[in-house]
């Protein structure tokens, strides 16, 4: 008899059973599958506008920036930079540390002291280097751009004296940008050159893709919002890059500037906020400061002696003028051994 049909004398169903637990697997496989599906769109998303980086516990991705809370450490070295090797010096730094620190050698790009050189962190006004940097590709001395009404309607530093509907020298709105750190002036130049801060903010964005540096993004061309990004090793870049540009290398290094504007008296008169020019340390050229109560106080520091020239980035640091000389003395004693 065959007892693979009856059973007992009833008919058995042995289809119905096998049949709901294939139906099962077959569910179960079909959401695993779909939330692959999902995982993998929502991977390419990301991976379309960020780059994929790996972190001490494997590859990750990251997020976008309006979700990101904390700094994320980095671990591409943009291009013409060395971070390899110890130190070369060592230093017991003052009132406190610096989140993240660097000196470099811009002639060579090779790093000498470094203190979390790929780790993200709010720049705050250090944007304004990027921001200069698009201004002087995109125009030439005697330019003239008028300041419209969306300059004047800035928040935190700023020139204070643009005026609306006149057309005014793009280079002195450069000084305004670099020395007394005028968010109007930023506004300013970006509408100028794009039409729009935002468009503006997209060519930063493209420029600092194409210099590999991948820490960066910018969400405005003056720097307030705390989302505004980047790291010590990516600054480092923009200041060699700057400091090449000789619109931007006569500005800062100067204490004071004064430049031809349509106000009264003729001529539109700043103040640099460096504190290395400020307090008269040897051979400073540059560059740009920037303080806010998320990026703490900034700092891109140029100094030139004989035929060396150091950068230094101090990223929310108690006390830029002092670290700034402290870094420095040491690397230029370095230099001598």
């Amino acid at each position: 008899m065959n007892r693979g049909i009856l059973q007992g004398g009833t008919r058995r169903r042995p289809g119905r059973r096998r049949r709901t637990v294939t139906l099962l697997f077959a569910l179960v496989a079909m959401l695993a599958a779909a939330a692959s599906v999902v995982f993998v769109l929502d991977g390419e998303r990301f991976a379309g506008s960020h780059a994929v980086v790996a972190s001490a516990g494997g590859p990750e991705l990251r997020p976008r920036e309006a979700n990101e809370s904390a700094a994320r450490p980095e671990t591409v070295v943009p291009p013409g930079l060395s971070l390899t090797g110890p130190n070369a010096f060592r230093v017991r730094l003052k009132s406190g540390k610096p989140r993240g620190a660097l000196v470099v050698d811009l002639k060579s790009g090779r790093a000498l002291y470094k203190r979390h050189p790929l780790q993200r962190y709010s720049i705050a006004s250090l944007t304004k280097i990027m921001t200069a940097l698009i201004v002087v590709d995109e125009t030439k001395r005697g330019d003239k751009a008028r300041v419209t009404r969306a300059a004047l309607r800035y928040s935190g530093s700023g020139v204070g004296v643009l005026p609306r509907g006149k057309k005014v020298p793009v280079d002195g709105l450069l000084a305004g940008l670099l020395l007394p750190s005028g968010n109007d002036a930023a506004i300013a130049l970006a509408v100028h050159v794009s039409g729009s801060e935002r468009k503006f903010v997209r060519l930063m964005n493209r420029r600092a893709r194409r210099l590999g540096l991948r820490c960066t993004h910018f969400v405005s061309a003056h720097g307030l919002e705390p989302r505004n990004r980047s790291c010590a090793a990516d600054l480092a870049v923009m200041a060699r890059l700057a400091m090449d540009e000789p619109r931007i290398a006569k500005f800062t290094k100067a204490k004071q500037v004064d430049v031809p504007f349509p106000i009264k008296g003729g001529r539109l008169y700043v103040n640099s906020t460096n504190p290395l020019l400020r307090m008269g340390y040897k051979g400073t050229i540059g560059l740009k400061t920037g303080s806010t109560d998320k990026a703490g106080h900034c700092f891109v520091g140029v100094v030139r002696r004989g035929d060396r020239e150091l950068g230094v980035v101090l990223l929310h640091s108690p006390d830029t003028g002092s670290h700034a000389k402290q870094l420095l003395d040491a690397a230029f004693k370095a230099g001598r051994a």
